[in-house]
């Protein structure tokens, strides 16, 4: 598997309106809102990620996350905005590093480390 074009310091973004469904079922904030889940801030990072590396993604292979280490520091509500930022910092065989930040449209709502491997598409 080549990997030669996957380079440290590519970058990623992904942007999504935060609707009902990514809300926390049943949770509310200490304002007595919902806001965002954790698992939707977590799977908006890993979509960053992806976007960073799908272009250099050697055909016939995928990532997939096997870890992410994660502070969800703040909560967002139904109606804005959140910019998911990954940046590649370490390439380790077919194992990649990637920092990740969110931000809503008034402050930054999660940060982390978040680790994908490079696998083979299973032959169907």
């Amino acid at each position: 598997m080549a990997l030669e074009e996957i380079k440290v310091g590519t970058t990623g973004e992904y942007r999504r309106k935060v609707t009902k469904s990514l809300l926390t079922p049943g949770i509310r904030s200490s304002s007595g809102r919902r806001v965002l889940s954790t698992p939707s801030l977590v799977l908006m990072m890993e979509r960053a990620c992806i976007q960073a590396v799908e272009r250099v993604v050697p055909e016939g292979f995928t990532t997939v996350g096997f870890h992410i280490d994660l502070k969800h520091v703040a909560p967002t509500p139904e109606g804005m905005r959140i910019r998911a930022c990954a940046e590649l910092e370490r390439v380790d065989g077919n194992k990649l590093t990637f920092k990740v930040v969110a931000y809503d449209e008034e402050k930054k709502v999660g940060e982390g480390i978040h680790r994908r491997a490079i696998i083979p598409l299973a032959k169907t």
